[in-house]
């Protein structure tokens, strides 16, 4: 993939060549028309991990480091089905998970789907909730 700069956004205007769907499909290909006569599918115009990799880029060159990791961390979680997402969402909040349910849901991301930084995230997390009581007690 072509290394991107701040000088690239937005990419749209500037290096269009650079984004496909998620089925390879290019910007070009996604139109009204094509919606009409039935020729996409979801999947065609959902966001690629590589589109987010550019997004990422551009916020890093830009000097935005916490945006860059964010779009990182979103790359990362196009490869997880969208009701595992929702249940780690709705796991994250105070009070929901143990420390070790919060463990297995890192483990998860990490050995099934790669995700080493939602992984990191979840694991962060928990550090910081155990202090402030946000976590549910280990059952015996």
């Amino acid at each position: 993939m072509d290394k991107v700069t701040a000088k690239d956004y937005p990419i749209y205007d500037h290096r269009p060549d650079l984004i496909k769907t998620v089925t390879g499909k290019s910007l070009d290909e996604i139109t009204i028309d094509a919606i009409l006569n039935d020729e996409l599918s979801e999947y065609d115009v959902r966001i690629s991990p590589e589109a987010l990799e550019i997004q990422a880029q551009i916020a890093e060159d830009a000097g935005r480091w916490f945006v860059a990791a964010n779009l990182r961390r979103a790359a990362e979680l196009t490869k997880v089905p969208d009701d595992k997402v929702m249940f780690i969402y709705d796991a994250l909040r105070p009070n929901r998970c143990t420390e070790a349910e919060m463990e297995a849901i890192a483990r998860d991301l990490e050995e099934n789907y790669g995700a080493k930084l939602n992984a990191e995230l979840v694991r962060e997390a928990a550090e910081a909730y155990k202090p402030r009581g946000f976590l549910n007690e280990e059952e015996e």
